[in-house]
């Protein structure tokens, strides 16, 4: 039966239909979760309300939705950066991770200091980390030619055992009753809170990635390093025929995106977790590769991508308590989010012919 039909390019894709792919897509994302976790047993409506309504209805879960918004975003902006160029960056979480880490051996290392330049230094040193990180797999694509997608992702698998061996060892509090975690940083080592009284727990990282998505979008639009790289995904022939330097290109992604992966670590750590710990991230790594597609890889697009996400995470957590969803209702929803992009984006660019029975003789 499916044999029967093909796809097809479109001549020309429209620009309605590219806009209308993240609408169509977190609908039918919705509506495929409202159907499965009913199937469940959950109350409809009720998922309805806490995936959507809840994380909105109070000053609390707003700041929480600043604080799962923040790094998704930032992550986002450096990742898509590199996917404009076809530089396929999948190892944002390990980038994330050994921010985190090398950022943490700060306060770690002064954990009584009242020195304000060390919030400065942990950024400085969660970027300059993220972006080694990365780097690692620049290297072995621009000098062997290996694949970026796989380097990345297995680079996340080596950064994991990393914080579990430093957080188990040298950079684990002696006084903790052997918990692996770290000490608790200083006042100056910690993100200014946004609510004075201390009641709400999102900080003033929020600000950071504000900044750093005027950044991204000034970088892309008015800048001709980002034109380069925008002529190099679409075009390569034609990128290489006006000399712009691949490898360059592969250098600028991988560095950009892990340096946003290493400051979104930093700011975990010097934010609502406040010392270095085994679980860092929920996947913000891997959830902001969605989140940087269904923004269509533009910065003011990934910015409302990544709130409606944060928006998901905190509605799920809340759901699965009062709803009763399975502790894997974000994953899913993260999965059913992707699987309709690329449905979605696949039927902007291609439409389904039907094949013409051969002529009989």
């Amino acid at each position: 039966m499916f044999n029967q039909y093909t796809l097809v390019r479109r001549s020309q894709v429209s620009f309605k239909g590219i806009l209308l792919v993240p609408l169509v897509t977190f609908a039918l994302a919705l509506l495929g979760s409202i159907v499965l976790f009913g199937a469940l047993g959950a109350n409809p409506l009720e998922i309805l309300y806490r995936l959507l309504i809840d994380p909105l209805s109070s000053t609390y879960n707003i700041s929480e939705v600043v604080i799962k918004a923040a790094p998704l975003i930032l992550i986002a902006q450096g990742l898509a950066i590199g996917f404009r160029a076809k530089v396929w960056n999948i190892g944002a979480e390990g980038q994330l991770i050994i921010g985190a880490v090398v950022a943490s051996i700060i306060p770690i290392t002064f954990p009584d200091s009242q020195n304000v330049l060390m919030l400065p230094l942990m950024m400085l040193a969660g970027m300059f980390a993220g972006a080694a990180w990365a780097g690692i797999a620049a290297v072995l694509k621009t000098r062997f030619n290996a694949n970026e997608i796989i380097v990345t992702l297995m680079l996340n698998q080596i950064a994991i055992q990393i914080l579990f061996l430093l957080i188990n060892g040298p950079l684990k509090d002696p006084m903790g009753f052997s918990y692996p975690q770290s000490v608790s940083f200083p006042e100056v080592a910690m993100y200014p809170l946004l609510s004075p009284e201390g009641l709400l727990r999102a900080n003033a990282s929020i600000y950071v990635v504000l900044l750093l998505s005027v950044v991204a979008l000034i970088y892309v639009t008015r800048t001709f390093s980002g034109y380069t790289l925008l002529v190099g995904g679409l075009a390569p022939d034609a990128a290489r025929y006006a000399g712009f330097s691949a490898k360059k290109a592969v250098w600028i992604s991988l560095l950009i995106g892990g340096a946003a992966a290493g400051l979104a670590g930093m700011g975990e750590v010097s934010g609502p977790i406040g010392r270095l710990q085994p679980s860092l991230s929920p996947g913000y790594g891997f959830a902001a590769i969605i989140v940087a597609f269904l923004g269509a890889l533009n910065p003011i697009g990934i910015f409302v991508a990544g709130t409606f996400m944060a928006i998901i995470y905190v509605g799920a957590d809340g759901a699965i308590i009062d709803a009763g969803l399975p502790p894997a209702a974000p994953t899913i929803f993260q999965g059913m989010v992707l699987v309709f992009y690329l449905a979605s984006f696949a039927l902007v660019q291609y439409r389904i012919v039907r094949l013409q029975p051969e002529a009989t003789a």
